[in-house]
């Protein structure tokens, strides 16, 4: 495991830190967004909507970070103005007014494990390779840990679904937690040697969009405005999933993904709206109820869930006026 993990790491840091694209446009200063991870085909969606909002006038930048818990502290720093992640152990210590403002994707996850183990339960006490420290997967253990009344054994992190499929493959992990893209291709390769083990089903948050408030309402104008973007093509996913192939920008960052992940595009976004990956209304008060419940679960936020309000954690504002 140890080989797999920095060899991952040091290619990671191979790669520059940041990744950065800006448009241009009138707006002097342009938004700049943490992405917590390198663009791959489960981004598609999200950079056909920055493409939507810059037509309707947003300057921005992206970066991409190598893991969520960067992209979250390049926003507490304000190096950043919004980032991916759903960091609400951060947002009830932090005396920064951190706020989510749009739900980008729901915690559909698998535990995918070799044929040793046949249920959660038998993961007592085994190692668990997961996405990052803090993280959906993070969160996802630690409820498996508290619904089953079992507990993992060391916990490895190796951010990248794909990059956990190569582990896999490799035989440095017996078992881990995959999105559904990854999922499928590790059963589809090597469906005799894993498999897909029983789980409850999740609603909560996976990723977020996130800012600071002070930031957001000083920005009202260019916050709507990547809001609704973002709104139009979460609910024109939801009616055509094919529209995110047909809408990437074959000069983006994602048209410039190698063709085999551009042709399974249909596909992947097919699947991952009947799956139920995405919220065509963008999360809101439904989506923050569900975080409260599935985050103090999973041991990252304090309290009983329904005396927390979740205007500590969400400013409804830009989608409430997206949705009219």
């Amino acid at each position: 495991m140890t080989d797999i993990v920095t060899l991952v790491r040091k290619f990671a840091c191979a790669i520059p830190v940041a990744v950065g694209l800006t448009v241009s446009a009138a707006q002097a200063e342009p938004i700049k967004i943490a992405l917590a991870e390198t663009p791959s085909d489960e981004m598609a969606a999200f950079f056909v909507a920055l493409d939507r909002a810059k037509a309707n006038g947003l300057d921005y930048e992206w970066t991409a970070f190598a893991d969520e818990e960067l992209a979250i502290q390049a926003v507490l720093s304000g190096q950043m103005d919004i980032g991916f992640g759903t960091p609400y152990s951060i947002m009830q210590r932090s005396k920064a007014p951190l706020r989510i403002i749009f739900q980008l994707s729901k915690l559909k996850f698998f535990p995918v494990t070799t044929m040793d183990y046949a249920s959660l339960k038998d993961l007592d006490g085994e190692p668990i390779m997961l996405h990052s420290r803090g993280g959906g997967t993070d969160s996802i253990a630690n409820v498996i840990e508290e619904k089953e009344g079992m507990k993992f054994g060391e916990r490895s992190y190796v951010p990248g679904s794909a990059n956990r499929v190569v582990a896999m493959m490799a035989d440095q992990a017996k078992a881990t937690i995959l999105d559904l893209s990854n999922k499928n291709k590790i059963i589809a390769e090597a469906g005799d040697k894993f498999h897909v083990l029983p789980m409850f089903d999740v609603d909560a948050s996976d990723e977020a969009l996130f800012a600071n408030l002070d930031w957001i309402e000083a920005n009202e104008e260019q916050v709507d405005i990547f809001v609704k973007a973002l709104l139009s093509t979460w609910r024109d996913m939801t009616a055509d999933p094919t529209i995110i192939r047909r809408e990437t920008n074959p000069d983006g960052p994602i048209g410039q993904l190698p063709k085999e992940i551009l042709d399974e595009l249909d596909g992947f976004y097919t699947e991952a709206v009947a799956g139920g990956l995405y919220d065509p209304d963008g999360g809101g008060r439904k989506a923050a109820a569900a975080d409260m419940e599935w985050y103090t679960e999973a041991g990252q936020l304090e309290g009983d869930p329904a005396s927390l309000n979740v205007e500590d954690f969400w400013y409804f504002k830009p989608l409430d006026a997206a949705s009219q």
